[in-house]
């Protein structure tokens, strides 16, 4: 069994209810929720080179409970559609799906300001919808259909949005790149974050440390987060890292562990980054510890190198969705008829996102030369095709 999964009895005493104890929602006959706002106590940070972390206590109220609920559900709903696509050879090449890691991007999202940017790895479909692609620009994108966010072009590594630089085929390269976008942050003196996400396979990489040096040399607002999920392709942590604690591995910049099966705690982490990196500190590295239900890739069972029981009992103990819709109940922000909608609004949303992308068609041979530049500097737009005597013309595509 991995060490990454807590006791029943740990995971309670790190999530409890700061209010007396309220009876559970869903024994009442309530249509809409009781209360307007709840605390939560979070299970504890650990902190490197940091003297206060932070907050240990967060309060939700109904609305916003609500809002991250739909967010979870339709991230969750998204990758399953999305696996479904895939094993009916509709999404081809590689597919790398988000299941059970909804909370980091959701919470970090509900913290992030409109100028605050995200650059991240190839498990990025959750991602691209939270920065405000459409459910249909993101599966259209997966199927290689015209309505996707890069038009087709880019498939399930390369989808783009405002402030989102997208999904990265190298791994650990998106790393220096964030660096880079918080450069330009500083450079252009917007106030913004960036937020460049890596997973723990990739947190061996040579690249990730040249780039923590940079950052901390110019004291750039870049917030390194380690989706921590256990298994790097098929190796775990243990067999793959001397250190595990990944949020001390940027040595002279300071480091958060954060509990990334949390949305609250999430959510309040990123706060405080983003705090942080606005007050001129410089970097920060965050490790969410999490979990993914599938394999690597869907070419990966995911079985081989973990028993179907410990996939099992992190479904039942700690799955992100499950255990916020439980808070939630129990505090009383939510009834069991509100998530029940959301549900069913949520499921209509994608699964008719679902049937358009399998039935839009894709680009024509016409957009082989569109938007190689942002402007064509050349005259009437002639750019050099692969003969001499065969020149294309540069067209620029806006994603519809």
């Amino acid at each position: 069994m991995s060490k990454i999964i807590p006791s029943a009895a740990k995971l309670l005493a790190g999530n409890t209810i700061t209010k007396a104890a309220a009876p559970v929602a869903s024994t009442s006959s309530a249509k809409y929720s009781t209360k307007s706002e709840a605390s939560f106590e979070i299970k504890p940070y650990k902190l490197h080179r940091l003297d206060k972390g932070p907050a240990q206590k967060a309060t939700l109220s109904s609305e916003d409970a609500l809002k991250l609920y739909e967010q979870l559900a339709t991230l969750r709903r998204i990758e399953t559609a999305s696996g479904n696509l895939y094993k009916e050879k509709i999404i081809r090449g590689f597919c790398h799906l988000y299941s059970g890691q909804e909370a980091v991007a959701v919470g970090m999202r509900a913290a992030m300001r409109s100028v605050d940017s995200v650059i991240t790895a190839y498990r990025c479909h959750g991602w691209t919808h939270l920065m405000g692609v459409s459910v249909l620009g993101v599966l259209s994108e997966l199927t290689g259909r015209r309505t996707g966010c890069s038009r087709g072009k880019g498939g399930s590594m390369h989808l783009y949005g405002p402030n989102f630089y997208g999904g990265n085929g190298i791994v650990g390269a998106q790393v220096p790149l964030g660096a880079g976008i918080a450069f330009a942050h500083k450079y252009n003196g917007d106030g913004g974050v960036n937020f460049a996400l890596y997973g723990d396979g990739a947190a061996n990489q040579g690249q990730l440390f040249e780039a923590y040096n940079m950052a901390k040399l110019w004291d750039l607002p870049c917030v390194f987060v380690c989706e921590n999920n256990g298994y790097g392709m098929g190796t775990s942590t243990d067999r793959a890292s001397a250190s595990t604690d990944y949020y001390t591995r940027g040595d002279y910049v300071p480091g958060i562990w954060v509990d990334g099966m949390d949305v609250i705690a999430t959510r309040e982490a990123t706060r405080y980054a983003i705090d942080y990196c606005t007050s001129g500190k410089g970097p920060l590295v965050m490790e969410m510890e999490t979990y993914r239900y599938s394999g690597h890739s869907m070419s990966d069972p995911g079985t081989s190198y973990r028993t179907r029981d410990e996939v099992q009992e992190v479904r039942q103990t700690r799955d992100p969705i499950t255990s916020f819709k439980e808070k939630i109940l129990s505090a009383e922000l939510a009834t069991p008829d509100q998530l029940k909608e959301i549900d069913a609004k949520v499921r209509k949303e994608v699964d008719e996102a679902t049937t358009q992308a399998k039935n839009e068609p894709e680009i024509g041979v016409e957009e082989l030369s569109g938007d190689i530049y942002k402007a064509c500097l050349e005259s009437e737009n002639v750019i050099r095709g692969i003969h001499p005597q065969a020149p294309l013309h540069h067209i620029n595509v806006a994603p519809q």
